[in-house]
C-alpha cells in the first residue's frame, strides 16, 4: 500500500495486496493466480457486439505480446469458445481449474468448456449464475495475465453488479449501436459504472456504418447516431466508431477470430497500455 493510498481503488494504478472493490465485498482470487489489469466489456442491452469487441481486443493485446485471458461472464449466452474455435474442455486437478487456451495462447474460461454439450442451455436462477461468476475468478488457476477482458451480460442486473463488487476491475468498455434505443440504455450501464465508482475506457459504437466495397461510400444503417452527445453528457471518449464487416462476422462464426483485422482496435490498445482513462 502506498503512503498516499486513498483507499479508492477504482481510481488507482497499484497493484498492491490491499486493493479491494467497494463495500469490500471483492473475492481473492485463485492462489495461484496473477492477474493485473481487469477490463469489463458491457452493453445496456444484448446484439451489438459486446462478444466480437472482448474477443478482438483479446486478440489486438495477446498480438501486443501480452498475456491475455477472456472470462466469459455471459452465462446464460457464452459465445466466446465459439469466436476462438475452442472444443476442447476446461480441466481441472487438486489445485483448481486450469483454463483453455486458444491458438495464440490466449486463456478463456466459459460456461461452454465445462458443459457436455454446447447447445445444452443454462437454466438457473440470477443467485447461481453470479456465484458462477465468482468460481471463474477465484477457483480458475490465471497464470501471469496482463490484461483481463470480461465479457459480462447485457444490462444492470446480478452478474454485472456481482463483477463490479466481486473482482477488481480496473475498467469497463461500454459498446453500442446506433440506435436511439440502444443509446439510452447504454446510458443506463453508463450511469451504473458512476454509481459503482468503477472508471469508464470509453464507449464503442459497434455497426456504426457499412462501408460499401465497390465505392467506398459509407452508408449509416442504423441511422444517425447521437452516441457523442451521451459521451460528452458523461465527460467519456467515444474510443471506436466499428463498422458493419460481413467477412469479419463470417470468420468469426468460424472460430477464427484470432485471423482477423485488427487494425481498428489499435487505439483501444494504446489507451489500454497507457491507461489514459485515469488521468481524467
Amino acid at each position: 500500500m502506498s503512503e498516499n493510498c486513498n483507499s479508492n481503488c477504482s481510481s488507482c494504478s497499484q497493484d498492491c495486496d490491499s486493493r479491494k472493490a467497494p463495500s469490500d465485498f471483492l473475492e481473492k482470487p485463485h492462489d495461484m493466480s496473477k492477474v493485473k489489469k481487469v477490463i469489463g466489456i458491457v452493453s445496456g442491452k444484448g446484439g451489438v457486439g459486446k462478444s466480437f469487441v472482448t474477443s478482438m481486443l483479446a486478440v489486438t493485446m495477446r498480438r501486443r505480446e501480452h498475456n491475455v485471458a477472456v472470462l466469459d461472464a455471459d452465462i446464460t449466452g457464452p459465445s466466446i469458445p465459439k469466436a476462438f474455435g475452442l472444443t476442447e474442455k476446461a480441466r481441472g486437478n487438486e489445485f483448481g481449474i486450469l483454463p483453455s487456451k486458444s491458438k495464440t495462447g490466449i486463456e478463456v474460461m466459459s460456461i461452454n468448456l465445462l458443459l457436455e454439450n454446447d447447445s445444452d442451455p443454462v437454466i438457473w436462477r440470477g443467485p447461481v449464475i453470479a456465484g458462477t461468476v465468482k468460481q471463474f475468478w477465484t477457483e480458475v488457476i490465471w497464470q501471469d495475465i496482463d490484461y483481463m477482458f470480461v465479457d459480462m451480460p447485457p444490462g444492470t442486473g446480478d452478474v454485472p453488479l456481482t463483477v463490479f463488487q466481486s473482482i477488481p476491475v480496473d475498467g469497463i468498455i461500454v459498446v453500442t449501436s446506433p440506435q436511439e434505443l440502444v443509446s439510452m440504455i447504454v446510458e443506463k450501464a453508463v450511469k451504473m459504472a458512476e454509481n459503482m465508482n468503477i472508471p469508464i475506457v470509453g464507449i464503442v459504437e459497434n455497426m456504426s456504418y457499412f462501408k460499401c466495397p465497390d465505392c467506398n461510400k459509407e452508408y449509416k444503417i442504423f441511422g444517425e447516431s447521437n452516441i457523442e452527445e451521451i459521451a460528452k453528457k458523461h465527460k467519456i471518449d467515444v474510443i471506436a466508431k466499428l463498422p458493419i464487416n460481413p467477412d469479419v462476422a463470417a470468420s468469426i462464426d468460424k472460430g477464427l477470430v484470432e485471423l482477423c483485422d485488427d487494425s481498428l482496435f489499435t487505439r483501444i490498445a494504446e489507451i489500454l497500455e497507457k491507461e489514459e482513462w485515469r488521468n481524467k
